[in-house]
């Protein structure tokens, strides 16, 4: 038998989200319509507006589809910079920003840069999957710390103290710790406290911090959101975020790295950052410019956005009063981005795992969800909250009766 020609590192190139895609594809063949919350893309259910539409139109009409500058169009990278400071009141540089494919391809980025075999991460549980996925392609093993499902999904910081010092002497070997804000796949924002006493572990052990927060201005249900940039000045940091969400643009594929220290660490990943992006040339140019009237277009994106929130906390919470009626389960109400993360009484269910109970509703009801363990959390499962109130009752009440039908 021949040997393999793939690497052994490409076992790792997986995506949980997506694993029951081509199950729902067939399913649609058969003439019976798949309803996919399984996937968080915004513009599936809410049109990219007119103020985004628009200025893409014109970048194409002007013939703006060259290579763009690496790091970013100075228009974009301009406006970046302009919206932290409206909102955060951080003042950054050019050199502080790179603009990347989507955060997807700043986590590639930041492994390819920072991670050598056997280095390694802290992550918390549930986490996005590329950030496993991707760390472990680059020979990084993962610290997992978790958000606790019984402090209503907030990160446990006890438990990280304890982690950084049995780490001890061998923190030189973990190059970074990432986490979500507004989380996925729960739907957490993070209190306050509880980023500051993360802020100072980062600087107690001397550990890169970074804060994924491209879900920022997904905020409802009264939560008071925290941008890590507001807490972590004086300690090297970065934080990810891009049009995918909030200016509901995912296919544009437009992400963002900023990291705003001086520091002699900051400065070096500053520097290879964009040593990969020159390796890959340019980000989407016609959408670079696009984002950057966008985002200096205030007053539309603001009425956008709003209409989004407004719809996303209806279906979100009309589908989790539903879902408090379901004695199979027990939620947790989200207060941010477009998620719901349930866990299931497995012992109450004829399944044997969370992969058994998704991939049985998606056969039996059409709803496509996602596996909790996929991201980490065993028995658990993720429902996108994107869809129209009407369409997420009606599915709700379908997942309560199949959760019935199913009972011990």
């Amino acid at each position: 038998m021949k040997a393999s020609i793939l690497s052994k590192k490409s076992k790792y190139a997986r995506f949980a989200i997506r694993e029951d895609d081509a199950m729902a594809e067939k399913l649609s063949k058969t003439g019976r319509k798949v309803l996919k919350l399984s996937g968080g893309d915004p513009a599936a259910y809410f049109p990219t507006p007119a103020y985004i539409i628009n200025p893409y139109i014109k970048a194409l009409r002007n013939h703006k589809t060259a290579y763009a500058r690496s790091q970013g169009t100075h228009e974009l990278v301009d406006a970046i910079i302009g919206r932290y400071k409206r909102k955060y009141g951080l003042t950054l540089s050019d050199e502080d920003v790179i603009v990347t494919n989507g955060v997807a391809e700043a986590i590639t980025f930041i492994n390819s840069a920072m991670i050598d075999d056997n280095d390694k991460a802290i992550l918390f549980k549930p986490y996005y999957p590329q950030y496993i996925s991707s760390l472990k392609t680059y020979g990084g093993i993962e610290i997992l710390e978790y958000y606790d499902e019984k402090l209503d999904w907030n990160i446990n910081t006890d438990s990280l103290e304890r982690s950084l010092k049995k780490i001890g002497k061998h923190v030189k070997n973990t190059k970074y710790m990432l986490l979500t804000n507004p989380n996925n796949p729960t739907g957490t924002v993070l209190d306050r406290k509880v980023l500051e006493e993360i802020v100072d572990l980062a600087n107690e052990y001397n550990i890169f911090l970074i804060s994924d927060e491209v879900y920022d201005e997904l905020t409802y249900n009264g939560a008071k959101y925290t941008s890590i940039c507001k807490l972590a000045s004086g300690i090297p940091y970065m934080v990810l975020n891009g049009a995918s969400k909030a200016f509901d643009a995912s296919g544009f594929r437009i992400g963002y790295a900023i990291i705003p220290g001086d520091d002699n660490r900051s400065i070096e990943v500053k520097d290879k950052l964009v040593d990969y992006a020159m390796v890959r040339l340019s980000a989407n140019t016609p959408a670079q410019y696009a984002i950057a009237e966008a985002m200096n277009n205030v007053k539309e994106h603001e009425k956008a956005v709003n209409r989004m929130i407004s719809s996303i906390e209806r279906s979100t919470n009309s589908s989790v009063d539903l879902l408090e009626e379901n004695t199979f389960l027990d939620v947790v109400r989200p207060k941010g981005a477009f998620y719901i993360f349930p866990r299931l009484h497995m012992k109450d269910l004829k399944f044997r795992n969370d992969k058994e109970f998704v991939e049985t509703l998606l056969k039996e009801e059409r709803i496509q969800t996602a596996r909790g363990s996929g991201f980490g959390s065993p028995n658990h499962f993720r429902i996108v909250s994107l869809a129209p109130e009407r369409i997420m009752k009606g599915a709700i009440e379908k997942i309560n009766g199949f959760c019935k039908r199913h009972a011990r």
